[in-house]
C-alpha cells in the first residue's frame, strides 16, 4: 500500500512538472513577442497583479489561517518571493530585448544544470552516472533542436547584454526551486503561492513606478490584454502553483529534468500558431531528450518505489 502511495505521488510529481513546463513554453514566446509593445517590468508588474487577483479569493481564508506561520517564516517567504517572483520574469523579459530567441532558448536550458550542481552542494545529493548520462543526451537533444541539425550555428553566436541577464535568471530559479524544498510543511500551498506573490509585487512595485515614469506610456491593445492574461493567470499561477507541488513530490533535481521538454512544446506551439516545419531532426531530438530523461530519471524511480 505504501508502495503504491509512493508511486502515486511520483507520478504526479513528474505529470505536474511537465504541464508547467509546457505552460511556460508559451510564456517565453509571449515574452519575445511583446518586446516592442512593452517594457520588461511593466510586463512582470501586470503579470503578477493578474495573478494576484485571480488567487485571492481562493486563498485569503487559508492566509488568514496561516498567518502565523507566514509570519514566523517572513525571512524564508521574502527570499523566495524576490527570486522567483520579483526577479526571475523580469530579467526574462528584460533579456528579451538585448539577445536573439537562439541565445535566450540555449541559456535557459542551463536552469537543469544549476540544479544539479546545487543540489550537490547544499544537500550532497549524489550525481550518478546515469543522471550524467541523462542529461548529456538531453543537452544533445535539446541543442540539436535548436540549431536544427547546425551544430556548426553555435560557433557563429554572438553575445549581448541579454545573455547575461538570462544566465543570471537560470540561476536564480534554481535556488528558487531549491530553496521551494524547504518550504514549512504545515504551510499550505495556497497561502504561501498568494503570499509570495504579493511580497513579490510590492518588491517589484517601486521599481514599476520608476519605469513608468521614464519611458513611453503603453498603448493597451487587445494582444496585450490576451497576452498578460495568459503570463498572469497560466505562466504565474497555474504553472508556478504546479512546480512547486512537483518539487515537493519529487525533489528539484527531477523536476529540473522534466524543464528540458520545453523546447519540444515551444516548437509545437510555433508548429500551431507560426506555422513552422517540423522535420527529421525534431523527431531526433525529442528520442533523443526523453530517452535522456528516462535514463537520468529511472534509478530514483526504482529506489523510490522500493521504499
Amino acid at each position: 500500500m505504501k508502495s503504491i502511495k509512493k508511486n502515486k505521488q511520483l507520478i504526479f510529481g513528474y505529470l505536474f512538472a511537465l504541464i508547467a513546463t509546457a505552460i511556460w513554453s508559451g510564456n517565453f514566446i509571449i515574452a519575445r513577442d511583446l518586446n516592442k509593445s512593452i517594457p520588461p517590468i511593466s510586463l512582470a508588474f501586470w503579470r503578477w497583479t493578474v495573478a494576484v487577483v485571480i488567487l485571492f479569493p481562493f486563498a485569503i481564508r487559508q492566509l488568514i489561517t496561516d498567518w502565523k506561520i507566514l509570519k514566523s517564516n517572513f525571512k524564508y517567504i521574502s527570499i523566495v518571493s524576490l527570486l522567483g517572483v520579483t526577479v526571475f520574469n523580469t530579467l526574462i523579459y528584460l533579456a528579451g530585448h538585448t539577445t536573439t530567441a537562439i541565445n535566450l532558448s540555449l541559456i535557459s536550458i542551463t536552469f537543469p544544470v544549476f540544479i544539479v550542481l546545487f543540489s550537490r552542494i547544499f544537500y550532497d545529493e549524489l550525481i550518478t552516472l546515469n543522471k550524467t548520462i541523462g542529461i548529456l543526451l538531453v543537452l544533445f537533444g535539446v541543442i540539436l533542436l535548436i540549431t536544427k541539425g547546425n551544430i556548426a550555428i553555435l560557433l557563429n553566436l554572438t553575445f549581448a547584454i541579454g545573455d547575461i541577464w538570462m544566465l543570471l535568471a537560470a540561476i536564480i530559479f534554481a535556488i528558487y526551486s531549491i530553496l521551494i524544498k524547504k518550504k514549512p510543511k504545515e504551510l499550505d500551498i495556497l497561502s504561501f503561492q498568494l503570499s509570495t506573490f504579493i511580497v513579490g509585487l510590492l518588491f517589484l512595485f517601486p521599481f514599476f513606478i520608476w519605469e513608468t515614469l521614464t519611458v513611453p506610456s503603453i498603448e493597451f491593445t487587445p494582444k496585450i490584454f490576451i497576452s498578460i492574461g495568459y503570463v498572469g493567470i497560466f505562466a504565474s499561477l497555474t504553472a508556478y502553483m504546479l512546480w512547486n507541488k512537483a518539487i515537493i513530490k519529487i525533489g528539484p533535481t527531477n523536476a529540473a529534468i522534466i524543464y528540458y521538454t520545453l523546447p519540444l512544446f515551444s516548437g509545437f506551439l510555433a508548429y500551431l500558431f507560426l506555422n513552422e516545419v517540423i522535420g527529421m531532426i525534431h523527431l531526433i531530438s525529442l528520442i533523443l531528450i526523453l530517452i535522456g530523461i528516462i535514463t537520468a530519471t529511472l534509478k530514483s524511480i526504482k529506489n523510490k518505489s522500493s521504499i
